[in-house]
C-alpha cells in the first residue's frame, strides 16, 4: 500500500517477521521469502537467539532490526548484532531493566539500540514513551537515548482501536509503531498524521515554478495559473486533469504559500504575476492570449491588463472544485 499525496509518497516502512512456532526452517523460510518480495526494512521478531541467527542469515545484508535483546538472551543477541552489524531491540519489564540492558549492550559495542519498555497497556506504554523522551532530552540519561518501538497490535484485538492508539504514539513518541495488519482505511490516516507533524513548518512544501502540461495541451488549450504550494499545485492540476480539458499550469515561485496567502504576502499580485508571465515559455505554444488566475485573486485581474496590454486576463473559479466545469465551458 502507498498513497501519492502533495507530491510525496506515503508507505509503511517496515515489515515485521515474529516467530511463534519455534521452528528455526520455517522462520528461516518465511525471512527469506518477505526478503525476496518486499525492499521494506525487516524486523526480525524472536527471544530465541538461534531462530534470529536462521532468519538473519538470510537478509543480513538488508540490516534487519535484531527483536529482541532481554536480560536472558542479551549476549547472545549482541553477538548477532556485532557479527551483522544490525541494529537491535531492547526489550524489558520495566524502564530500569531496558535501562540496565542498554548499557550493557552499549559496553559490549552494540550502540545501534531500540527500545521496547514491554509495556502492553495503553496507559503504562504511553506513559513509559514520555518518560523515555524526557529522561534522554531533559535529563540526559543516557541508557535511555534511543528510539522506541511499540506494539499496538499486542495492546488490543479491534483493529479500529489499535489504529487510535497507533496514532497516539505517532504523536507521543513511538519511533517505530507496529500494526497486526495494513488496512487502507486505518494505515492512510496513520501515515499522514506522521507526515502533518513531521514536516517542518517553517520550510513549506512547495512546487518547482515553471510550466505544466496536463494532458495533451494543443495551442488551443487554456492557461492557468496558480501559487506553488503544494497541495495548492496538486488539487488544482487534479481538477484539471478531472475535467478532461487539457490544460498549461503556470505555476509561480511564492515561496511555498497558498494563493491567498502569498496575495496577502505581496507575492502573488500583479506586478509579480507579470514578470512571471512573460517570461514563461508557454506563450509560443498558444495562439491566444488568455490567462486564467484564481478567483481568489480577481483584484489583482486590472493590474494584469495593465502590466500584460496584449493579453486577456479571465478570472476563474473561486473554489478549485469548480475548474473542471468552467473548464468543460471554455473557448480561446
Amino acid at each position: 500500500l502507498k498513497y501519492e499525496r502533495v507530491g510525496l509518497t506515503l508507505r509503511p516502512d517496515l515489515v515485521a517477521v515474529k516467530e511463534e512456532s519455534g521452528d528455526a526452517g520455517k522462520f528461516e523460510a518465511l525471512v527469506k521469502r518477505v526478503a525476496a518480495n518486499t525492499d521494506s526494512g525487516i524486523i526480525l521478531m524472536s527471544d530465541n537467539p538461534e531462530i534470529l541467527a536462521a532468519g538473519l542469515k538470510t537478509c543480513a545484508d538488508r540490516k534487519p532490526l535484531v527483536y529482541a535483546a532481554t536480560k536472558d538472551n542479551w549476549e547472545k543477541v549482541a553477538a548477532l548484532a556485532k557479527g551483522s552489524a544490525c541494529a537491535v531491540a531492547v526489550k524489558g519489564s520495566s524502564l530500569d531493566e531496558v535501562a540496565d540492558l542498554t548499557t550493557k549492550l552499549s559496553q559490549a559495542g552494540v550502540n545501534d539500540l531500540v527500545i521496547d519498555s514491554g509495556s502492553r497497556s495503553i496507559r503504562q506504554a504511553f506513559q513509559d514513551q514520555i518518560i523515555i523522551r524526557g529522561s534522554a532530552l531533559q535529563k540526559k540519561f543516557r541508557p535511555l537515548g534511543y528510539s522506541t518501538i511499540v506494539f499496538p497490535c499486542e495492546m488490543t484485538g479491534d483493529p479500529m482501536m489499535e489504529a487510535m492508539i497507533a496514532s497516539t504514539f505517532v504523536a507521543k513518541y513511538g519511533g517505530i509503531i507496529v500494526l497486526s495488519d495494513l488496512q487502507g482505511e486505518s494505515l492512510f490516516p496513520l501515515l499522514v498524521e506522521r507526515m502533518n507533524i513531521y514536516t517542518d513548518p517553517q520550510r513549506p512544501l512547495a512546487t518547482s515554478a515553471g510550466v505544466y502540461e496536463i494532458g495533451a495541451p494543443t495551442d488551443i488549450s487554456p492557461v492557468l495559473i496558480t501559487s506553488n504550494f503544494s497541495l495548492t499545485y496538486f488539487l488544482i492540476s487534479g481538477y484539471i486533469e478531472t475535467s478532461k480539458v487539457p490544460a498549461y499550469l503556470l505555476v509561480m515561485d511564492t515561496e511555498g504559500l497558498s494563493v491567498m496567502t502569498a496575495w496577502a504576502a505581496g507575492k502573488f499580485v500583479a506586478d509579480a504575476i507579470a514578470p512571471f508571465v512573460k517570461k514563461a515559455d508557454v506563450w509560443g505554444k498558444v495562439k491566444h492570449r488568455k490567462l486564467v488566475i484564481p478567483g481568489y485573486a480577481a483584484a489583482e485581474s486590472g493590474g494584469l491588463e495593465e502590466e500584460l496590454p496584449d493579453w486577456q486576463i479571465v478570472v476563474g473559479p473561486r473554489e478549485g472544485a469548480l475548474i473542471p466545469a468552467y473548464l468543460k465551458t471554455w473557448k480561446p
